[in-house]
């Protein structure tokens, strides 16, 4: 049986003591991903991938709603920074993305009119907006594909560099060499030296 937009909203703020707009927007933009591309929920990893665009509320709020969550490879977080997020099928390989409509601050205003406080009429407007007036969808091309994306199962390859292991296809290849995201100088966080570098000039003297 699925649940309502506030019995999702409990789910969420039960996370968080309290209810955000963020929040909401997670799980409207949730839902409609689900009913865009004819999904239920939970997904599972033979029917969606998730992409949001940041953490936090917000993506606690798509989990609720779609039952996507990372270790069952369902939802990645590509932090961008953006209220946005996603959704791929894997059968059809349709992707489309959700975000919210440039304007709906002011819009929000209008759907709560009795509230003069512009955070709770935003939380308030959020959630009783139509898909219409609240959201933008755009059909979208993932880079890379989704069959990248989700990779084969024991997928494995071990860096020539630091000798840790790699799954999912992650490997970079520089010079013939095998290399892991970091070491190639694609990582979150920097080696001093960078062993890129390092093994590019190993490479030219050899």
């Amino acid at each position: 049986m699925s649940l309502s937009v506030t019995e999702l909203l409990e789910r969420s703020s039960a996370r968080h003591d309290h209810l955000c707009p963020r929040q909401v927007l997670g799980v409207r933009i949730g839902l409609a991903g689900l009913a865009i591309l004819g999904l239920d929920s939970p997904v599972n990893k033979n029917t969606a991938l998730i992409i949001v665009e940041s953490d936090g509320c917000f993506a606690d709020g798509i989990e609720v709603a779609t039952g996507a969550t990372v270790g069952h490879r369902t939802l990645r977080v590509n932090d961008f920074g953006k209220i946005a997020a996603t959704f791929a099928d894997v059968s059809s390989r349709r992707s489309v993305r959700i975000s919210p409509a440039l304007d709906i601050r002011e819009r929000a205003l209008s759907y709560a009119s009795e509230e003069p406080r512009r955070y709770f009429a935003q939380l308030q407007g959020y959630q009783v907006m139509p898909d219409a007036e609240l959201l933008r969808f755009q059909e979208v091309e993932l880079h890379p594909t989704l069959k990248e994306l989700i990779s084969r199962p024991l997928a494995r390859a071990v860096c020539d560099y630091c000798g840790e292991e790699i799954s999912n296809e992650r490997e970079r290849r520089l010079n013939g060499a095998v290399l892991c995201r970091a070491c190639a100088d694609d990582g979150y966080y920097l080696i001093n030296p960078a062993p890129a570098e390092l093994y590019k000039k190993v490479k030219q003297s050899s």
